[in-house]
Order: C-alpha cells, then sequence, then structure tokens
C-alpha cells in the first residue's frame, strides 16, 4: 500500500462564499502518485470552509457562481444567517476576542465569522473519493469544491488532498 499527499493553494476573494472548483488539480495529484486504485481524501484543516463534491451548474450569475452554488448560499444565509454584528451569535465570546487579539495583526472583526464555522459543520470539510484504475470515481456530472464561507477577509487557503492505494 502506498500514500501520496499534495496540496493545493487557493486565494479567497470578494468577501462572499467563494466556490473553488479543485477537481482538475485533485487529478493532477492523482496522476503524480502513480495510485491507481485506493481512495482520495480533499480535506481542509480550516474551520471555516468546506469539501463537497456536486454537479457543476454551467450558468452564471453576474457574480460568476454557477447557480447551483447561488442556490446554496441562498439556503445557507436563510438556515444560518451572515454574522452582521457582535451579539448576534453567543461566539465569539470575550476569552475567544482576548485570545484572537493576542495574535498579531488580527483585529476583533476576524472573529465575526460565526456563521462560516456553522455552515462548515453541516458540510463538513473532506470529502472521501474512490480511485479505480487512476481515475477519480465522480460520475458523469461530478466534481469538486473548496467552499471558504468566511467573509470576514480575503485569504490563502490550501487544500490537502490524501491519496491511499496501491
Amino acid at each position: 500500500m502506498a500514500v501520496y499527499r499534495g496540496t493545493i493553494e487557493l486565494q479567497s476573494r470578494d468577501h462572499k462564499p467563494h466556490f473553488h472548483n479543485v477537481t482538475d488539480k485533485v487529478k493532477e495529484i492523482v496522476k503524480e502518485s502513480s495510485i491507481k486504485n485506493g481512495i482520495v481524501v480533499v480535506y481542509s484543516h480550516h474551520t471555516t470552509c468546506s469539501v463537497i463534491t456536486q454537479e457543476c451548474s454551467h450558468d452564471l450569475t453576474y457574480y460568476g457562481r454557477e447557480y447551483l452554488q447561488q442556490d446554496l448560499i441562498n439556503i445557507m444565509e436563510k438556515l444560518i444567517p451572515t454574522c452582521q454584528h457582535e451579539g448576534q451569535y453567543l461566539h465569539p465570546g470575550p476569552k475567544h476576542i482576548e485570545f484572537a487579539l493576542s495574535i498579531p495583526g488580527e483585529v476583533a472583526k476576524g472573529s465575526l465569522n460565526t456563521d462560516a464555522h456553522l455552515r462548515s459543520c453541516i458540510f463538513g470539510r473532506s470529502e472521501t473519493i474512490v480511485l479505480v484504475d487512476g481515475e477519480l470515481s465522480l460520475g458523469d456530472f461530478g466534481f469538486i469544491y473548496f467552499i471558504d464561507w468566511d467573509q470576514v477577509r480575503e485569504r490563502k487557503r490550501v487544500c490537502e488532498v490524501q491519496i491511499i492505494g496501491e
């Protein structure tokens, strides 16, 4: 059995939830690994991000989001509204704000991302995909998306890929 690890660097933008289609980059990492059969785990260690598999919607909004992605954002806004002010959610409390401010360059506003944490809890932070004969088993229309739910600030993200197999 072999294990191979790769990473994909991403940049969030627009201060809105951002969907990164990482399918082709994951396929490149699979090819580099030379592993033909096993599993591929696509993971985010960021607690305000998710990884999902979903169909590509093709049609785009004026902001460049696929319709299915915008539908998902609209539903999440109803279930877990974007944090607009302190006190809207219990988190962050005073101890967490104190901790955040102890980090150089951090501002208290950066902790007002409770909605992103809750959304990532619902969708999860990883997907496991079966690898058969060197191909990801995504079906005819499957794509892999890394979602950055955090709308407080733009920043670099890392998508991790771990392949286990033969």
